[in-house]
C-alpha cells in the first residue's frame, strides 16, 4: 500500500510529540516521588542513573520529533544538518547513561535497566549510520524513515523499562502510613486506666503522709 512520504514523516512527528508528552507527565510523578524517597533514605545511587536516562530519553524524541518538520518543510542538506545535530548529541547522551550504568550501584539491581542499556545503545549506532549507508552524504527523506523508528522504539523501551524500574524501588520504601498509624482505641483507653490508676495511688499515697491524716491518727 503506497504511502506519501510527507504524511508518514509528519504522523511520525506526531507520535513522537505524543510519547514526549506522556514522558513529561510520568517524569513529574518521578520528582514527586524521589523527595519523599530522598526524605526516607539516605543514598539511592539510581537516581543519579534516573536522571541521565530521562535526558536520554528527552533526547530520543527529539530527533523524530523535529527531523521530520525539517525534511518536509526544508531542503534535504538541512535535514542532513539536523540528523547530524541531533543524533551526535543522542550519542553523547548515550554515553553518559553507559557510563552510569557501568558505575557500581549505579542502576541498582534493576536488570530492565541494564538489558535496555545496551540493547538501546547499539540500536542509536545502527540508527545513526542507516542513513548514510543508504542513501550517501544527503540522504533523501524516505532514508530517514528507518532510523525514525528505530528511535521512537529505543525511546519507548527506555519509557518502559524506567517505569518497571520504579515498580521495583518503590518495593523497598517504607510505608508512611505505618509511621501515622494510630494506636488502636483498646490500647488508648487501657493506657488511660493505667495512668488514672497510678493518679489515685500516688495521690492515697500524699494524702497518708500528710500532717492532718497523722492527727487522725
Amino acid at each position: 500500500m503506497p504511502v506519501d512520504v510527507a504524511e508518514f514523516l509528519l504522523a511520525v512527528s506526531g507520535v513522537s510529540a505524543t510519547l514526549l508528552g506522556t514522558f513529561i507527565v510520568g517524569v513529574f510523578f518521578y520528582l514527586d516521588l524521589s523527595h519523599y524517597r530522598s526524605a526516607t533514605s539516605k543514598t539511592i545511587p539510581i537516581d543519579r542513573y534516573m536522571r541521565v536516562a530521562v535526558r536520554w530519553v528527552f533526547v530520543a524524541y527529539s530527533l523524530p520529533l523535529l527531523l521530520p518538520l525539517v525534511l518536509v518543510f526544508a531542503e534535504p542538506i538541512w535535514g542532513a544538518l539536523t540528523f547530524l545535530a541531533l543524533i551526535t548529541m543522542l550519542l553523547a547522551a548515550t554515553v553518559g547513561t553507559v557510563r552510569q550504568i557501568v558505575t557500581q550501584g549505579g542502576a541498582g539491581s534493576s536488570m530492565p535497566l541494564i538489558l535496555n542499556e545496551w540493547i538501546t545503545t547499539v540500536a542509536v549506532l545502527i540508527a545513526f549510520v542507516l542513513p548514510w549507508l543508504i542513501g550517501g552524504w544527503t540522504p533523501a527523506p524516505s532514508e530517514y524513515i528507518p532510523s525514525l523508528v528505530i528511535t521512537i522504539a529505543a525511546g519507548f523501551a527506555s519509557t518502559a523499562a524506567l517505569v518497571i524500574s520504579e515498580f521495583d524501588s518503590t518495593i523497598a520504601l517504607p510505608n508512611p502510613e505505618e509511621k501515622r498509624r494510630p494506636r488502636s482505641r483498646r490500647g488508648t483507653r487501657r493506657g488511660h486506666a493505667e495512668e488514672s490508676q497510678h493518679a489515685r495511688a500516688s495521690t492515697g499515697i500524699r494524702t497518708a503522709g500528710s500532717p492532718s491524716a497523722r492527727d487522725a491518727t
